[in-house]
């Protein structure tokens, strides 16, 4: 068994607050994605989730509402040395964001193998082809984000028949 460095502590404490940003979500009624976004010196930037359904905005996911409030925060929209941890991996829209925001690293619990931006449909901010590339690590707590999911997918199925 290895032990886990600094890094690896911030990262699940991140993801942590994530998923409790993602159960929030849920308890509004909307898709239990969270959001949380740590500069390099581990200071919390902002943290957010899922807010379309009570926004009705359908540009309001978790990773774009936390660089919204991170770059209001700073005082300017660059996320340069930023992490950005997220329950579900960033769709096409949120990945072109990250990109525009010039975020240096990306982790996610969950795979999104039907609208995934990073790595399970397209490549945004990975594959060199835009401005700006970031670093990323896939499946931190995946199961704990993956579980969420479905329990919130299974609740609406069962809501729909009845």
């Amino acid at each position: 068994m290895s032990a886990e460095t600094g890094a690896d502590v911030v990262d699940r404490l991140a993801m942590a607050t994530a998923l409790a940003q993602a159960r929030r979500a849920a308890a509004q009624g909307d898709v239990p994605v969270g959001c949380v976004i740590v500069g390099a010196d581990g200071t919390l930037l902002a943290e957010a989730c899922n807010e379309r359904e009570h926004a009705a905005d359908p540009t309001a996911h978790a990773e774009i509402v936390a660089l919204r409030r991170a770059a209001r925060r700073q005082g300017h929209w660059r996320m340069v040395d930023a992490t950005l941890y997220v329950t579900l991996e960033p769709c096409a829209m949120c990945a072109g964001a990250l990109v525009n925001a010039r975020v240096a690293r990306v982790v996610w619990g969950a795979d999104d193998p039907k609208w995934g931006g990073v790595v399970s449909q397209y490549a945004i901010g990975v594959d060199g082809k835009l401005n700006h590339t970031f670093g990323y690590t896939a499946g931190l707590m995946a199961q704990e984000s993956v579980a969420l999911l479905q329990g919130f997918f299974a609740i609406r199925r069962r809501a729909q028949k009845a």
